[in-house]
């Protein structure tokens, strides 16, 4: 590379889902000697706080017709269209080398910019289900990668597997060794999406509870929950005198799974790929109203190896989910199993393939 290190314009949305694979391709696109600059909204930049200090995070506005009032709704497309106004602006004089969108509204000012100004750009979805954004710009990029596979595109857009990327602290513990459940000290964890989920917090707790008391003596919980549910749930646990520490937002959660026997979750596409990268065995409860219930997509792959176990949202009662509890706590070597199980579903490559399609589209690398 001559001259001044090229600029990737990354641009992702307000959850955790979208975020933490942008974060994934920051890093190594930042390790290749590329400038990176994010551009998220308000609700994203909460999400930053784990990519490297090098990167530039800028906020432009965006907007959904999603949520909100009327009123909010009638502003939507005079926010969105500033966002865009003030993207293509930024643009011009930075000139990206590439531009990738991760989906959600946020993304749309940086994608629409690239578009405007024929900037090389792709987008990445997560799921096997395309959002609504990617849906709208799949036939107007230059690339489309996969994460879960196969993904339902639109017709006449091809898209290339790719997986999904995780982040550098996740892949650091690729693959850890597991330490079989046994009468010893335990760990669970409960996680819900980047934000925890009202149902997991109202189901799990009591689930945990149920279980004998020669198992439940040796369990330790980490669970995620929403700021609103954050103290009822730390009580309901401290009044069962179960070990739990409860917070809406785990920093070290590539620790905390690293070191759990079993992990309980929503099946979002990034949390599928941590579980399988890392490696452990899991209950997943897929998020009933997502769309085209895609977290049942995501969890295919794990549940169809044998490393996790399906529980429809529908179905998730206290006593059902305490016996599946059970069955992996109370079973070592089926535990296990499902460890080994869960890494061979693993795209350990994912972050470097995403990047070299990155580098094929600016041109750094010859097509193959």
């Amino acid at each position: 590379m001559s001259g001044a290190a090229p600029l990737l314009v990354i641009a992702a949305g307000g959850t955790g889902g979208h975020m933490f694979p942008a974060q994934a391709l920051a890093e190594v696109m930042l390790r290749r000697g590329w400038r990176v600059k994010l551009s998220t909204d308000a609700r994203g930049a909460r999400y930053t706080g784990g990519f490297p200090h090098t990167v530039e995070v800028e906020q432009i506005a965006s907007a959904t017709f999603a949520r909100g009032g009327i009123l909010s709704k009638l502003a939507a497309p005079f926010l969105i269209c500033g966002g865009i106004l003030r993207a293509t602006v930024q643009m011009m004089s930075q000139r990206p080398a590439a531009v990738v969108g991760f989906g959600g509204y946020p993304t749309i000012p940086a994608l629409a910019a690239a578009r405007i100004l024929r900037r090389p750009c792709m987008i990445h979805e997560q799921n096997g289900v395309l959002g609504k954004v990617n849906t709208f710009f799949s036939s107007r990029v230059d690339r489309v990668a996969c994460g879960t596979w196969p993904t339902q595109l639109p017709d006449g857009v091809e898209g290339f597997h790719v997986g999904n990327p995780v982040r550098a602290s996740v892949l650091e513990r690729a693959n850890s060794p597991y330490i079989s459940p046994g009468d010893y000290p335990m760990s669970i964890l409960v996680i819900g999406g980047s934000q925890g989920a009202r149902i997991l917090s109202d189901v799990v707790p009591p689930a945990i509870a149920e279980l004998p008391m020669d198992v439940l003596r040796n369990i330790r919980v980490s669970h995620q929950a929403r700021d609103e549910d954050e103290l009822r749930v730390a009580q309901f646990y401290a009044d069962h005198d179960i070990d739990a520490d409860v917070q809406p937002f785990f920093r070290d959660i590539s620790r905390r799974m690293s070191e759990a026997q079993l992990v309980i979750s929503r099946s979002g596409a990034s949390s599928v790929a941590d579980i399988s990268v890392i490696g452990r065995p899991s209950i997943l409860i897929p998020f009933a109203a997502a769309t085209g219930d895609h977290q049942t997509a995501n969890a295919r792959g794990l549940v169809d190896a044998g490393a996790a176990i399906l529980i429809p949202e529908k179905r998730l009662q206290v006593d059902a989910l305490s016996k599946q509890i059970s069955n992996v706590i109370e079973h070592p070597d089926g535990a296990s199993r499902m460890a080994r199980a869960a890494f061979s579903c693993a795209m350990t490559e994912a972050p470097d393939r995403l990047a070299d399609m990155v580098e094929e589209l600016a041109g750094m690398r010859a097509e193959t």
